[in-house]
């Protein structure tokens, strides 16, 4: 007679933890005996490496991308702008004394402490110079802002068509570089080569020479800055206006009312650019100097610079009068963007 053994049989190896004593199934159990959390991942399945190779070693590691991406323009900032600040810095401290005696053999640069810097604010001819600059910004300013202002409104408007050829159009003089149009304009207004006028109208006499040197800077930057209040109207949400305009306000009303105070941030903006563009004016008076008598070599404080350091080889005098000038830069910049950043604050409040 055959006996049966009551005891269950033992499970194969490998298989432990997978079905209890009644061959019901059971959770796995790690090694010290614990059964697991529900919906927690075993320590050696797949998605728990994965967590493991992402996760940052050594705490809070941060990724070394952006200072890679900004390093190029951080060489190019230190190498064109900031190192040959600091050494005209340095140079208008300086001069070159002739020594040797009556015969002046030869020559030392010395340290003169402020004394370039005395002889620069005591030229008459830098305040001068300074003077033709505040002239031709006058005019400038409000009316590159103004152009631009007005195109944007112009082309955001309902009714306007062929706005991509017009934006292209009115964005191409800025594409232009700057000496190449202001020699362009320069033969139109010659009397012997002038389309517009020119046997008529001197456009280089005493005063109108301040109109055409404003002429060529306006439409060299009249296209960038209507692009950036073109897009800052974009942006704004398109029911306003159709809320307006069931209202029965025109576009006009629209526009004065409603766009230009929501784009004045944009508008501040685009004018402390031409302020700034305004400090640096060079290229225009320069170019246009062989064409015309009315520009002299110092007939702005950059132009000054230049004589003093190309021409008349007085580097050092050259460095202390644009140290100068980039401070005055650097305090009228500082104090229009406080005075328009209050103001923009007290139109949102």
């Amino acid at each position: 007679m055959t006996t049966t053994d009551p005891s269950p049989t033992p499970a194969p190896a490998g298989t432990a933890g997978r079905a209890g004593t009644n061959g019901d199934a059971a959770p796995d159990t790690d090694p010290a005996g614990r059964a697991p959390t529900a919906g927690a991942t075993p320590p050696g399945s797949a998605p728990a490496r994965s967590a493991r190779r992402g996760r940052p070693r050594g705490g809070q590691r941060r990724s070394g991308l952006p200072y890679l991406l900004v390093l190029p323009a951080t060489l190019l900032f230190v190498l064109f702008v900031l190192a040959p600040g600091l050494y005209a810095v340095l140079l208008s401290f300086q001069s070159r004394k002739v020594t040797g005696g009556l015969l002046g053999a030869g020559s030392k640069v010395v340290f003169v402490g402020l004394d370039n810097y005395r002889n620069a604010l005591a030229d008459s001819e830098l305040w001068a110079s300074l003077l033709r600059m505040l002239a031709v910004g006058a005019i400038t300013i409000p009316g590159t802002v103004g152009l631009a202002l007005l195109f944007a409104l112009l082309l955001d408007t309902a009714r306007a068509r062929l706005t991509r050829i017009t934006r292209l159009a009115i964005f191409l003089p800025y594409a232009v570089p700057g000496v190449i149009a202001t020699l362009l304009w320069g033969f139109m207004y010659l009397p012997a080569t002038s389309p517009i006028g020119g046997d008529h109208v001197n456009f280089f006499g005493s005063v109108s020479v301040f109109f055409s040197v404003a002429n060529i800077a306006i439409w060299g930057a009249v296209g960038f800055n209507m692009i950036v209040i073109y897009t800052a109207l974009r942006a704004l949400p398109p029911e306003i206006y159709e809320a307006a305009r069931m209202d029965g306000s025109s576009e006009l009303q629209i526009a004065l009312r409603i766009k230009v105070p929501l784009v004045v941030p944009a508008i501040t903006m685009c004018t402390l650019f031409t302020v700034l563009a305004s400090l640096q004016l060079f290229n225009e008076p320069n170019t246009l100097k062989p064409l015309s008598n009315a520009i002299s070599s110092t007939w702005v404080p950059l132009m000054k610079v230049y004589t003093d350091a190309f021409v008349n080889s007085d580097i050092y005098q050259a460095a202390a009068t644009s140290t100068l000038i980039a401070v005055a830069a650097l305090v009228v910049s500082f104090v229009a963007a406080r005075v328009v950043s209050a103001r923009v604050s007290l139109e949102e409040k």
